[in-house]
């Protein structure tokens, strides 16, 4: 390798295993993004209006019955989606850390086209939604967490027998 030659970013791993070879902040806010995931999943599930009106702030007492029920339907099996990926996202911290900055991938892909799909249709709201700022917020903090999770993190020291 030249000495002004720049070095290869390796996304995947060569073993997917579970050992974290980055930042370990980048390790820990993963675990922070999966909890949240997971709560918000099982609030859009199991409340009654699926955080459409409560969280969202979107006026489901302004459409008839039968436009709220949807609305609730579309939020409820929009956590199910969420559920399933903080189930991915567990799997992937308790036994593959390796493809944590995968996942940061996926996290900005998806946070990035919430904002464009966002602006593609927007929605009436009363207020402003948590997940609209949220978005804007996400982006940027997943691709420094990506870039640290690919730097290496702290040598292991081996100890001699």
């Amino acid at each position: 390798m030249e000495k002004h030659q720049i070095k290869r970013i390796k996304l995947l791993p060569d073993q997917i295993d579970n050992s974290f070879r980055g930042k370990k902040i980048s390790q820990y806010a993963f675990l922070i993004i999966t909890v949240v995931t997971i709560i918000r999943s099982l609030i859009h599930v199991f409340a009654p209006d699926g955080g459409a009106q409560s969280i969202a702030t979107i006026p489901l007492d302004a459409y008839s019955t039968e436009a709220a029920a949807t609305v609730i339907l579309i939020f409820s099996f929009w956590g199910l989606s969420q559920l399933l990926m903080g189930l991915v996202y567990i799997g992937v911290y308790v036994k593959y850390k390796s493809l944590i900055p995968v996942m940061y991938v996926l996290l900005i892909i998806e946070y990035a086209m919430r904002i464009v799909i966002g602006q593609m249709k927007p929605i009436v709201t009363t207020g402003i939604a948590p997940g609209s700022v949220g978005s804007w917020v996400m982006v940027p903090v997943c691709i420094v967490l990506l870039i640290l999770s690919l730097q290496p993190g702290k040598a292991v020291k081996q100890t001699e027998a």
